[in-house]
């Protein structure tokens, strides 16, 4: 028993390739997308995660205390210069449709008495973002769902608008189940998969290809694999199962609920060199006329 369990080992050793093969832009690249599968990582994932102690919460795994003591050092970027914090995590919900059906159900799950609303002239131009509490439809004021921000996409000469509505991870379920109740929304016929499912076929074919029982690559294949552009992983949704719907419409109203989480960024730029850092970075685009 000793001696099989010896060779068992030997063939178990022999499957694991060299630091240099491992650090293949491609092979990282699949190990990356393999370590994803539980836990999303950001954008900056790879910047924080050699600066911070990570956790894991909300399906996400997020930056949670610095490793050096940088307190002082953020403390006088937010007052002197700029910090910036990634936002991503944040559930984005789309709304879609008809101006004056949007106000109508969307009063239902808020109130006048605690301040702003969806119908602020501000916020309704597109110009602000407005921030409120939602609550459950007509039970003002019980059963408070949570606070959220939102932003109108400005007008563009048509009836339909665009909502956006940002929410926490924790609360997102329990928006998207009141406001899927309130527009009376439903699957769409079609189901949509989301493309973390495509990235995974491609990562195991990868995988397959990285992880060969112990066969020796010719220095042809290993041109041709660090040539071949890895496949980028589409980061998707930490709070929603892949198989689920991320669309919904209502027949009655034609409103159209969109998961848009991870695929809008978010960031937060704190400081009074905020809007300076901004102008330096985002260059305007010339307007074309056809």
């Amino acid at each position: 028993k000793q001696a099989e369990k010896a060779v068992h080992q030997k063939k178990e050793q022999s499957k694991t390739k060299c630091r240099k093969a491992r650090r293949r832009h491609i092979n990282l690249v699949a190990e990356f997308n393999r370590r994803q599968k539980k836990n999303i990582w950001l954008e900056t994932h790879i910047w924080h995660a050699k600066r911070f102690h990570m956790v894991k919460k909300w399906g996400y795994c997020l930056g949670d205390s610095p490793t050096e003591k940088s307190y002082r050092a953020c403390y006088r970027a937010m007052t002197k210069h700029c910090l910036l914090q990634d936002l991503s995590y944040y559930c984005c919900l789309e709304l879609t449709g008809k101006e004056n059906e949007l106000l109508k159900q969307l009063a239902r799950i808020c109130s006048i008495d605690t301040g702003l609303t969806f119908e602020e002239a501000c916020c309704l131009s597109g110009k602000f973002e407005g921030s409120l509490n939602l609550y459950r439809a007509d039970r003002y004021p019980e059963d408070m769902l949570g606070p959220v921000t939102f932003i109108w996409k400005p007008r563009d000469g048509s009836e339909n608008r665009q909502l956006w509505i940002w929410t926490h991870p924790a609360l997102k379920q329990d928006m998207l189940r009141e406001l899927k109740a309130v527009f009376q929304c439903s699957e769409p016929e079609e189901i949509y998969i989301s493309e973390p499912i495509t990235t995974s076929i491609q990562e195991e074919k990868q995988m397959d290809v990285v992880l060969s029982l112990g066969k020796k690559r010719k220095k042809e294949e290993d041109k041709e694999g660090e040539k071949a552009v890895p496949v980028k992983k589409i980061i998707g949704d930490g709070t929603r199962d892949p198989l689920q719907s991320y669309s919904w419409i209502s027949q009655t109203t034609g409103v159209v609920i969109s998961d848009r989480t991870m695929e809008i960024l978010r960031y937060r730029l704190i400081g009074p060199l905020s809007h300076s850092v901004l102008t330096e970075t985002l260059k305007a685009a010339s307007l074309q006329t056809v």
